[in-house]
């Protein structure tokens, strides 16, 4: 069954195509790494998944919901966690958590609970009075998978959710990822520019360049049909350096324009 599927969908900010007709599905319960250089329409598609773009053209499908046609429907199906950090800093763990649960309508006794177990889950229970500001990047990061997941969402979209955080603290939100992934069937979608993340976390990768899926399938098989050691070189081979620069280039200006779009 899939979970989410996308046909032929297609976003331009006036004379840019940054997603250019691309199709794929991802099945329920299944992690799924979505890579792509700078620029390629990675943080775009995400956008028009969780209903913060419009689709240009094309079909979206999230947990059978249409974001365009049903926006609260895809809403209560997912968590996100974004590239930028999104806690409030004047507010306590556990406050953020608690704001979170009741805009998402999570009934009292059913979301103190899930926060206290969330909490533990993220090794943040004694912290739990404790004013945001005062956390370390990475307890900020286990404290925003906390939130995603509070409200027992299908989905969980990450947008480089690990990104400037040390190795040890990237292997231990995979690991709470992970487990959730298996305990409760959340279905993971993700970007990341961290290879090794992509190989060893994902069932299957998609990667876009140019605003187009260049290859899909699972990471052992984008090294057999690229003939690489590394998912890295894979990476490379299919997108090549002269277009990493490129996107290099072009991300703030696609970010620029978006801003432009939600006014």
């Amino acid at each position: 069954m899939n979970i989410i599927e996308v046909k032929n969908l297609v976003k331009k900010f006036d004379n840019i195509t940054a997603v250019d007709n691309i199709s794929f599905n991802v099945k329920k319960g299944e992690i799924f790494a979505f890579l792509g250089p700078n620029g390629a329409g990675k943080t775009t598609t995400i956008k028009m998944f969780t209903t913060l773009l419009k689709p240009t053209s094309g079909q979206i499908l999230i947990n059978g919901f249409d974001p365009v046609e049903n926006p609260n429907g895809v809403r209560r199906s997912f968590g996100i966690i974004f590239q930028d950090p999104s806690l409030d800093d004047e507010l306590t763990a556990f406050e953020n958590l608690e704001f979170h649960g009741v805009l998402y309508n999570v009934p009292k006794k059913i979301r103190r609970e899930r926060i206290e177990e969330l909490l533990k889950i993220v090794e943040l229970e004694k912290r739990r009075d404790d004013l945001v500001k005062e956390f370390s990047g990475g307890m900020k990061r286990r404290l925003e998978i906390a939130r995603g997941l509070l409200h027992h969402p299908q989905i969980i979209f990450l947008d480089e959710p690990t990104l400037g955080l040390d190795p040890q603290t990237r292997n231990h939100l995979w690991s709470y990822i992970k487990d959730m992934n298996q305990k409760e069937g959340i279905t993971v979608f993700f970007s990341t520019h961290y290879m090794e993340e992509a190989d060893r976390m994902s069932d299957r990768i998609a990667i876009i360049d140019n605003g187009r899926i260049v290859a899909e399938g699972t990471a052992q098989k984008l090294k057999e049909d690229t003939v690489s050691a590394t998912l890295e070189d894979a990476f490379l081979k299919l997108t090549g350096k002269a277009i990493r620069e490129e996107g290099a280039n072009a991300v703030d200006k696609l970010r620029t324009m978006g801003r432009v779009w939600r006014r």
